[in-house]
């Protein structure tokens, strides 16, 4: 086991790390389309089988509180971004699928954010950009 105060110091310095990164994204974020959280909500769904999840399922990937997303929710349905459906296999699950219209919309901001995290990365060579991604998705329990 990793020496703790070596571990909390690592963690720490993660943790810096996201926070700085995640401030200048937001702070260059292509807004008025959607917001931050409504794009991470259709990042997630873009990555499920044919665009949909469970809401239940969909929490676990966000940061957000359960009633946060639930409203949120509400907004994308008012937009077309999203769609509700209730679960076929379970009366009190609801599934959230996107809608052509929000993989559009999710396609435009992203190209543009994609840019901007391809900017702010361009500090770290190709293999510290691999070595990172394998690393963060070894604390997350994803085997590469």
């Amino acid at each position: 086991m990793a020496d703790r105060r070596l571990a909390v110091a690592a963690w720490e310095s993660l943790y810096r790390a996201q926070v700085h990164v995640l401030r200048r994204l937001l702070a260059i974020f292509p807004d008025g389309e959607m917001t931050f959280n409504e794009y991470d909500v259709l990042l997630n769904l873009s990555q499920q089988p044919e665009r949909q999840a469970r809401i239940r399922d969909l929490n676990r990937n966000l940061l957000l509180a359960q009633p946060t997303v639930s409203r949120m929710l509400d907004r994308l349905v008012a937009r077309d971004l999203v769609t509700k459906h209730p679960d076929p296999t379970d009366a009190r699950g609801t599934i959230i699928r996107m809608t052509e219209h929000g993989q559009e919309a999710f396609r435009r901001v992203a190209v543009r954010h994609a840019a901007a995290i391809a900017e702010r990365m361009s500090v770290l060579e190709p293999e510290e950009l691999t070595e990172l991604a394998r690393i963060t998705d070894k604390l997350r329990g994803i085997e590469r």
